[in-house]
C-alpha cells in the first residue's frame, strides 16, 4: 500500500503524446520532447535513460506541471489520478507538488538551505500543505532518517546542511522528498556526482523506502548499470524521442534498437588494462612524503608519494573525502603543502601558486569538473580560450585567433563557435572548452578531476577518446582523478589509491586491481555497478564482511 492507502499496481501516471517546446519571441522554438507516452503503476519505477539532450529530466519535471524557462509543454496530456495536469490551475499544480509528485535533485548540496536545519527543511512541505503538524512532522522526519539508516536519527536533523557528508545529503533530500507520503518520487540523477562506496549505500536505502512505501517512481540516469538495481521498466530516449520501451532485463539482455545497443556496449565494453611503458625517463612530475592539512588543524594529505612520466595517465582514485582533488590542489599550488617536496622535471615547485614562475604556472594545467562553473558566462570562447595564449605567449591579436581556431578544430568544434558564449554550448561541449583553454597554456602535464562525471555515457566517452588522442599526438601526461573505476581500468597505465589522506596501494593499474587486492580496493572495485539486476543485493550480502576488512586494515596504516 502507498502512502495514500491506495493499492499497488493500479496506474497513477498516465502520459500520452507529451510535447515540449523551446518558446522564443517569434513563437515555439526547437522541439524538447516528441509525443513521449508512458505509464506508471503505484509501486512500480521506471528509468529514463538518454544522453545529455534526451529529454529526460524535461519530462520528470513535466509531471511536477513544471517546465524550465522558456519551455513549455505545447500537447499530450499527463493524467495524475485521472486528472490532466495540463489542465489544472497553478494552485492546483502546486497543491500537487510534495504530497503528489516529489523530485529529489542530482546535487542535493545546491538544493538544501544552508541557513536551516535539515529538520526545518524536511517538515515544510507536510507542514506548508496541512498534512502533518509540527509535531507529527518531527516525528515522520526522524523515521524517515531512521528507514534511510542514517546516522543518530533522533538528532540528525538539528544539522546543517554543510555539517553532513554528500551521501548522507542525498539521503536527507530523499527524506523530504517522502515527508509528505507522495504518490510518485522523480530522482533526477540522484548518484552520479557519488563516489561508488557512497553509490551503493544510497541506492540501498532508495530502493528500500520505494517497496516499503509503495510509492511509484521515474529513476532518470545515465547509466544502465544504476538504473538496473532499481528499475523494472526502462525507456529509452533521444533527441527527445522514444527510442525503446522495455523491462529491465530486456534492455539489458536483448536490445531491440541500434542506439539502445550502443548504449550497453558502451557500458559493457574497456575492460582491458592499459599497458604500462616505462621508457626509463625520469618522472615529469614526482610528489614525495607529502603533507597537507587546512588551517594546520585536519591533516587532509598525509605522507602522500606519486610519480608521473611523460606519457603516463595515472589515475588517483577513492571515495569522498579521501583526499585525492585536495591532493591535485597541493600540486597546483592553490593549498601549500606543509613538509614533503614537489619536483617538476626535476625542479622543486615553491608551495603557493603565487610563487611559481610563469613558466611553472604553465606546464601543469588543470581541466574541471563542472565546466557550467569553470568557463565564465558572460565571455565568448575566443577571450577564454585565447586569454592563456596572450598570458603564456603574449602574441599579436590575429596570432591569438589563429590559435584559438586551431584550438576549436583540435577539439571537433566548428570555427563558427569562437564568438558563442558557454551557455550556447551542451555539457560535453563546454568539456571540450575546458580542455582547448588548457592545451592553450601548451602544458607538458594536465590534471583532470573527475571530468567526465557529470557527463552522460556516450559523451563522456567522446572526452575519454579525445584526451587519448592528445595525448598520442601531444606526448602529454594526466593526472586522472576520478571515482569511476571503469574509467581507470580503460585509460590508465598506473593508480594511486588514497583513503583518508594516505595512500593505500599504488603502481601499475593491471597489478593493483588484479588479486591479492588491498582490502580498500576490494571495496571500490566491488561497488562498481554491474549490469544486471541482481548485483546491489549480491554487494549488499558481502558488504558487512568487506567493510570490516577495510577498518581493520586502516588500523594497520602508518601515522
Amino acid at each position: 500500500m502507498s502512502g495514500h492507502g491506495r493499492k499497488v499496481g493500479e496506474t497513477i501516471l498516465k502520459v500520452e503524446k507529451l510535447r515540449v517546446e523551446v518558446r522564443t519571441d517569434r513563437g515555439n522554438g526547437p522541439t524538447l520532447v516528441h509525443d513521449v507516452s508512458l505509464e506508471l503503476k503505484r509501486g512500480e519505477v521506471i528509468g529514463l535513460i538518454g544522453e545529455s539532450g534526451a529529454g529526460k529530466s524535461t519530462i520528470g519535471l513535466c509531471t511536477l506541471g513544471y517546465t524550465r524557462g522558456g519551455c513549455r509543454m505545447t500537447g499530450g496530456q499527463l493524467f495524475f489520478e485521472g486528472r490532466d495536469i495540463r489542465q489544472m490551475s497553478a494552485t492546483e499544480r502546486r497543491a500537487l507538488r510534495g504530497p503528489g509528485v516529489s523530485y529529489i535533485a542530482q546535487s542535493a548540496a545546491a538544493s538544501f538551505n544552508p541557513a536551516m536545519t535539515l529538520m526545518q527543511q524536511v517538515c515544510e512541505i507536510p507542514v506548508k500543505h496541512g498534512i502533518l503538524s509540527v509535531a507529527e512532522a518531527e516525528a515522520t522526519a526522524k523515521r524517515l532518517f531512521r528507514e534511510l539508516e542514517l546516522p543518530n536519527p533522533d538528532t540528525f536533523g538539528d544539522r546543517y546542511p554543510h555539517q553532513v557528508s554528500g551521501g548522507q545529503l542525498q539521503r536527507a533530500m530523499a527524506a523530504m522528498a517522502m515527508a509528505a507520503k507522495p504518490d510518485i518520487l522523480v530522482f533526477d540523477e540522484p548518484t552520479t556526482a557519488l563516489d561508488v562506496t557512497t553509490q551503493v549505500e544510497v541506492l540501498a536505502s532508495f530502493r528500500k523506502l520505494i517497496r516499503e512505501h509503495g510509492t511509484a517512481a521515474i529513476y532518470i540516469t545515465h547509466d544502465l548499470a544504476v538504473v538496473a538495481q532499481i528499475a523494472d521498466h526502462i525507456m529509452v530516449l533521444r533527441h527527445g524521442k522514444m527510442v525503446e520501451l522495455g523491462t529491465c532485463d530486456q534492455i539489458l539482455q536483448a536490445p531491440r534498437e541500434e542506439y539502445t545497443r550502443r548504449l550497453v556496449a558502451e557500458r559493457v565494453a574497456g575492460h582491458a588494462f592499459r599497458e604500462d611503458l616505462d621508457t626509463g625517463e625520469a618522472p615529469l612530475l614526482q610528489v614525495s612524503n607529502v603533507v597537507a592539512s587546512y588551517h594546520s588543524l585536519l591533516r587532509v594529505i598525509d605522507n602522500v608519494s606519486v610519480e608521473v612520466r611523460r606519457g603516463d595517465t595515472v589515475a588517483v582514485v577513492g571515495e569522498s573525502g579521501s583526499g585525492k582533488s585536495t591532493l591535485a590542489r597541493v600540486i597546483i599550488g592553490l593549498l601549500p603543502r606543509q613538509s614533503g617536496d614537489i619536483r617538476f622535471q626535476g625542479q622543486s615547485l615553491p608551495p603557493a601558486l603565487k610563487d611559481r614562475s610563469k613558466d611553472q604556472l604553465r606546464r601543469v594545467q588543470m581541466i574541471y569538473q563542472m565546466a557550467d562553473v569553470a568557463l565564465n558566462p558572460n565571455q565568448t570562447l575566443h577571450e577564454i580560450i585565447g586569454r592563456p595564449v596572450q598570458f603564456y605567449f603574449g602574441r599579436s591579436r590575429e596570432d591569438v585567433r589563429k590559435r584559438v581556431l586551431e584550438l576549436l578544430r583540435l577539439m571537433d568544434l566548428p570555427e563558427t563557435f569562437i564568438n558563442r558564449k558557454p551557455g550556447e554550448l551542451s555539457g560535453g561541449q563546454k568539456q571540450r572548452i575546458g580542455i582547448a583553454r588548457a592545451l592553450a597554456a601548451e602544458p607538458d602535464l594536465i590534471i583532470c578531476d573527475e571530468v567526465t562525471s557529470a557527463l552522460d555515457q556516450l559523451v563522456g566517452e567522446e572526452i575519454l577518446r579525445l584526451l587519448k588522442k592528445l595525448q598520442e599526438e601531444l606526448g602529454l601526461a594526466y593526472l586522472f582523478i576520478t571515482h569511476d573505476l571503469g574509467t581507470v581500468k580503460r585509460i590508465a597505465n598506473k593508480v594511486a589509491v588514497m583513503l583518508k589522506g594516505k595512500l593505500v596501494a599504488g603502481g601499475e593499474t593491471s597489478k593493483v586491481f588484479a588479486p591479492p587486492y588491498h582490502p580498500y580496493t576490494k571495496l571500490l572495485l566491488s561497488s562498481v555497478p554491474e549490469m544486471r539486476s541482481d548485483w546491489l543485493d549480491e554487494v549488499l550480502a558481502s558488504r558487512v564482511q568487506t567493510l570490516a576488512a577495510v577498518r581493520a586494515a586502516q588500523v594497520s596504516l602508518p601515522g
